[in-house]
């Protein structure tokens, strides 16, 4: 079984070579080919690597060596999985943007470039929703939500009333940056679910609730 380390040698040694052996790969890790075969094809049933289609290395005769690659339709995942490997730095550059905004043009452009996307967001959301009932409503929404990395769910309150819960902040450096992204999404909540209902915030997760909650009833 592929350890932690071994996984993560294998992962940046095929991001480099593009493609491997696993001989070659079982000599770097110091460990034997049979051993490395075994890791290999372990990554191979998660969907980390797989086996190079078109390998054309070398000589042809004899039987011809398995090279492997990273999987091509996993990138996104391995990247995620493995972002010392993969290094991302979009969040910082979206705060980094954000402060020098607000210190060459002021707050009032940052509210303006909120609301653009505000009205952007809630046009989108509205024709996911249109024509459904008020439950069904906050459950698409939720599903959205949930597709943007959220890990949004609906549930009903005790009282009936409708919950709209976000677990993780998917734009978290940059509402902390910027109080006004938090503010934009309520907003966003409330039009894109129509006039004929109430959001209110229940749970604040930069208030140390641990999430972010909407109660969502009729007016």
């Amino acid at each position: 079984m592929a350890t932690g380390h071994t996984k993560q040698r294998i992962i940046e040694h095929l991001q480099v070579a593009q493609t491997s052996t696993a001989p070659e790969m079982a000599r770097m890790c110091d460990v034997t080919d049979a051993a490395m075969r075994q890791h290999l094809e372990q990554l191979e049933t998660e969907g980390l690597v797989c086996r190079d289609a078109q390998p054309n290395h070398g000589s042809s005769r004899g039987r011809p060596a398995v090279h492997w690659v990273l999987n091509p339709e996993q990138l996104q995942s391995i990247s995620e999985s493995f972002p010392e490997t993969f290094p991302d730095r979009h969040h910082d550059l979206a705060v980094d943007l954000l402060l020098g905004m607000t210190e060459s043009f002021g707050p009032e452009a940052i509210q303006s470039v909120l609301a653009r996307r505000g009205e952007r967001l809630a046009k989108h959301y509205q024709t996911l929703l249109a024509d459904l009932p008020l439950a069904e409503r906050v459950k698409r929404l939720a599903l959205a939500r949930d597709a943007e990395g959220y890990r949004a769910e609906a549930s009903v309150a005790a009282d009936g009333s409708l919950l709209l819960t976000e677990h993780h902040c998917a734009i978290a450096q940059a509402a902390a940056a910027c109080a006004g992204i938090c503010e934009s999404e309520l907003v966003v909540f409330r039009t894109a679910l129509g006039p004929d209902t109430t959001v209110e915030r229940v749970q604040f997760a930069p208030a140390g609730d641990g999430r972010c909650s909407y109660r969502i009833s009729p007016r």
